[in-house]
C-alpha cells in the first residue's frame, strides 16, 4: 500500500513538473514582440527592448509598429557591430523627394518622432520631416528647423511577373487587405491606386490631413520597404505578397516618395559635383559658340568693308 502511494506520489510530481514545464515554455512564447525580430523580450509583465547603442536600451510597443527613429538606431547599431541589417508614377508633386542619404544615427524623442535637427554624431546638420528624411542643405549645428510632417507618402511597387493580370479593383481590394492586416493600416488612409498592367508597375497613394499628428505614415511605409528590398522586419519572415482572387503577388522593387506639409528648402549645394562639372562644361561650351560667333561675323564685315572700298575706288 505504501509503494503504491510512493509510485501515485511521484506521478504527481512528474505531472507538476511537466505542468509548470509547459506553463514556462508557453509564457516565453507569448513574450515576444511580433513586430521587431531584433527585440528582446522578458519579465511579467512581458517588456520588450530594442538595443540601439552600446549597452543602450529603448523600450518598445510591440503591439504596434515600432517607431521609424528607433529602428533606424537600432539598424545603425547593428551595422557598426556587422550584425545582420537590411508610365504611371513617378513624382506625386514638385515637391516630392526620395531618401537618397540612407540609414544614419539619428537622434529620437521619447515618443519615437524623430528631433527637427539631426547631425549624426557630427558637426555636420540638416533639417528632416516627421520621416526622418533630410529637407534641407547640411550646414553647422547653429541651422534653424522647425517640425514638419510628412502627409503623403508614394508607394511605387513593380511586382513580379505572373501569369493572370489582376485588374485595378481587384489588385485595390487585396493592397487594402494586406496593408491593414500586416501594417495596421486602415483603408481611409489610402487615397488612390494606379496601375500599369504592362509595366507591371503599382502606384499607391497615402494621404492623412495635414494637421494630423497620430497617424505617423512613415511607419508602414519604412517596414515595406524593407519587406521588399531586405527581409521582413517582422520577427516572422513571411514575404509581403498581395492577395489577388487568391494568386499571390510579389514585388520585386519598391520606391517611396515623401510630401510634407511645407516644402523642402535645397538649394544648388544639393547637387552633386557630377551634375554641376556638367552644367559648368555646357556654360563653357555655350560661350565659346558665342565668341566663335561673334569673331566670325566680325571677320566677315571686315571683308565686305574692305570690297566696298575697293569697288568705290574703280568706280572713281
Amino acid at each position: 500500500m505504501l509503494v503504491q502511494r510512493n509510485k501515485l506520489t511521484s506521478k504527481m510530481k512528474d505531472i507538476i513538473v511537466l505542468c509548470l514545464l509547459a506553463f514556462v515554455a508557453g509564457a516565453s512564447a507569448q513574450c515576444s514582440c511580433r513586430t521587431m525580430k531584433w527585440a528582446t523580450c522578458d519579465g511579467t509583465p512581458c517588456t520588450c527592448t530594442l538595443l540601439v547603442g552600446t549597452g543602450v536600451k529603448q523600450t518598445v510597443n510591440c503591439d504596434q509598429l515600432i517607431p521609424k527613429c528607433f529602428l533606424m538606431k537600432a539598424e545603425m547599431y547593428r551595422a557598426k557591430n556587422n550584425l545582420s541589417t537590411r508610365s504611371i508614377g513617378g513624382k506625386p508633386v514638385d515637391t516630392a523627394f526620395v531618401d537618397n542619404d540612407g540609414i544614419y544615427d539619428p537622434e529620437c524623442e521619447n515618443d519615437g518622432r524623430f528631433k527637427a535637427v539631426q547631425c549624426n554624431n557630427t558637426e555636420t546638420c540638416w533639417c528632416v520631416n516627421s520621416a526622418g528624411v533630410r529637407r534641407s542643405d547640411k550646414g553647422d549645428k547653429n541651422i534653424k528647423c522647425e517640425p514638419v510632417e510628412t502627409y503623403w507618402v508614394r508607394l511605387e511597387m513593380k511586382h513580379k511577373p505572373i501569369n493572370n493580370r489582376p485588374d485595378l479593383a481587384q489588385l485595390k481590394t487585396g493592397l487594402q487587405n494586406i496593408l491593414s492586416s500586416r501594417y495596421g493600416l486602415q483603408a481611409q488612409y489610402i487615397s488612390e491606386v494606379q496601375f500599369d498592367a504592362d509595366g507591371r508597375l503599382i502606384v499607391v497613394d497615402l494621404k492623412k490631413d495635414k494637421a494630423d499628428r497620430t497617424v505617423d505614415l512613415s511607419r508602414m511605409s519604412y517596414y515595406l520597404e524593407k519587406d521588399v528590398k531586405v527581409l521582413p522586419l517582422f520577427r516572422e519572415q513571411n514575404k509581403f505578397s498581395v492577395d489577388v482572387n487568391g494568386n499571390p503577388v510579389e514585388m520585386e522593387n519598391i520606391l517611396v516618395y515623401y510630401v510634407d506639409e511645407k516644402a523642402p528648402t535645397f538649394t544648388m549645394q544639393r547637387l552633386t559635383g557630377g551634375v554641376i562639372a556638367v552644367i559648368v562644361v555646357v556654360i563653357l561650351v555655350v560661350l565659346v559658340g558665342l565668341l566663335v560667333l561673334f569673331f566670325v561675323r566680325r571677320q566677315e564685315k571686315a571683308k565686305y568693308s574692305k570690297a566696298q572700298a575697293r569697288e568705290m575706288e574703280t568706280m572713281s
